[in-house]
């Protein structure tokens, strides 16, 4: 045997372990409503903002199963969906998952004034849109999803009160299912609409809410269809939800429409509670922050 010759290994010997590494047998067959995670199959730019919360699932194995539907709307539905690891379930998530419509089942209303400023990125595609083609519907579904999940990502990197943007995929939206604590479980959080806060709750909600107004017109943005129907209370704190209408305060010729309208329907429900405020008042606070 050659001095260089190491012979045969010995396999009680430990391996380098820089060769060796660990893995999990997963099932091939998921359960019906299920489907593999899609987090590793989209782009990094269509996930969401760093630093992520400790609770967003990453796991190439993980499994997300449709929990049933929460919300239906003319443009999108939301569902709760679980995002698990079988081999890790006690880390398992639920999310919302906002859904625009495909171009049979879908009615988009939004006024041509929201999108006033906007470009497409190929033309091929706004002459889709101006000609309402199949094609064109299925553009708009698309534009409206890019369009909320590019608001949500930036609303939450201004530290701003909305769910965390998981990830977009197509016309498909995860996000941080806003729920509170009951003795039953956790449920989604109600509407504001929905809430009869005492004196002192409704006073602490409309400070949260003029504060969250005035950082998006600081950063030059309206939220454009602002009212207590898209406005989450969970226990003493508000979360905005529904941005995909957000406008330019300059850019739009009718940025300054949109952030009055804003404040009238907020300061009309608060008002109607027995709260003193005004839509004018809360208007121009808002425009001495916004120049």
């Amino acid at each position: 045997m050659s001095l260089h010759d190491p012979g045969p290994s010995d396999p009680t010997t430990p391996l380098d372990p820089s060769f060796t590494f660990d893995f999990r047998v997963y099932d091939e067959d998921l359960p019906q409503g299920s489907r593999w995670s899609t987090w590793l199959d989209i782009q990094p730019l269509d996930r969401g903002p760093e630093p992520r919360p400790d609770w967003v699932v990453t796991s190439q194995g993980a499994i997300d199963t449709d929990l049933g539907i929460l919300k239906t709307g003319k443009e999108a539905d939301v569902f709760l969906l679980e995002r698990a690891d079988p081999h890790d379930p006690d880390h398992g998530v639920v999310m919302a998952a906002k859904r625009y419509r495909t171009p049979e089942h879908r009615s988009f209303h939004r006024a041509a004034s929201y999108t006033e400023g906007r470009s497409m990125k190929r033309s091929r595609d706004e002459r889709a849109l101006k000609r309402k083609s199949t094609f064109g519907r299925e553009v708009a579904a698309a534009e409206w999803a890019v369009s909320e999940w590019s608001a949500l990502k930036r609303c939450w990197q201004l530290g701003l009160p909305v769910p965390y943007p998981v990830q977009i995929d197509g016309t498909e939206i995860l996000m941080e299912w806003i729920r509170v604590e009951t003795p039953d479980g956790p449920q989604t959080a109600p509407r504001l609409a929905q809430t009869r806060p005492d004196r002192d709750l409704l006073a602490a909600y409309f400070d949260q809410l003029r504060d969250a107004l005035a950082a998006l017109v600081q950063a030059g943005l309206v939220h454009g269809d602002l009212s207590p129907y898209n406005i989450l209370a969970a226990g003493e704190r508000l979360v905005i939800i529904d941005l995909p209408q957000i406008v330019d305060l300059v850019g739009n010729a009718r940025g300054m429409d949109f952030l009055l309208r804003d404040c009238t329907n907020v300061c009309r429900w608060f008002r109607a509670r027995g709260l003193e405020v005004d839509e004018q008042d809360l208007f121009g606070e808002l425009m001495a922050h916004a120049f």
